[in-house]
């Protein structure tokens, strides 16, 4: 499993707003600055947890499942979320048109389907089926 996240930092912007939003969601991700960006990566499984947290506290399970769905190609998960929303702790969902740009994250994973359930269950009543559990070991 590899986590990939990044943002710009518009020229408005404070870049440590910008690590704040990222880090609110994933905040395991060992951050850098490049010019004009935010960017991370992790190897860890656990840097998933926030967000696997704050899905399912925020009753989103659904909505994730079908965007990371929607976002899916071969062995790896694409979307988007909306920075400002990330930066009080929240996790919503862009197509990329939001004010400030959104945090772009990737998800390789060999079983990327797995993921998807590891992190979004299918549900029923909005309660997930069934929580399955993702390898923890490298």
């Amino acid at each position: 499993m590899r986590l990939e996240v990044r943002a710009e930092v518009r020229k408005t912007e404070s870049v440590e707003k910008v690590r704040k939003a990222i880090l609110n969601i994933f905040p395991e991700v060992r951050l850098e600055e490049a010019v004009g960006e935010v960017r991370g990566e992790s190897a860890d499984v656990r840097a998933l947890s926030r967000f696997r947290e704050l899905l399912r506290k925020q009753a989103i399970l659904d909505a994730a499942r079908s965007v990371m769905k929607a976002g899916l190609s071969e062995n790896m998960i694409s979307f988007r979320l909306n920075k400002q929303v990330a930066y009080v702790g929240k996790v919503n969902f862009t197509n990329g048109e939001a004010p400030m740009g959104p945090i772009v994250v990737s998800i390789l994973a060999e079983d990327p389907e797995r993921m998807i359930d590891y992190l979004a269950p299918r549900t029923k009543n909005g309660m997930p089926v069934q929580e399955v559990d993702y390898d923890l070991d490298p």
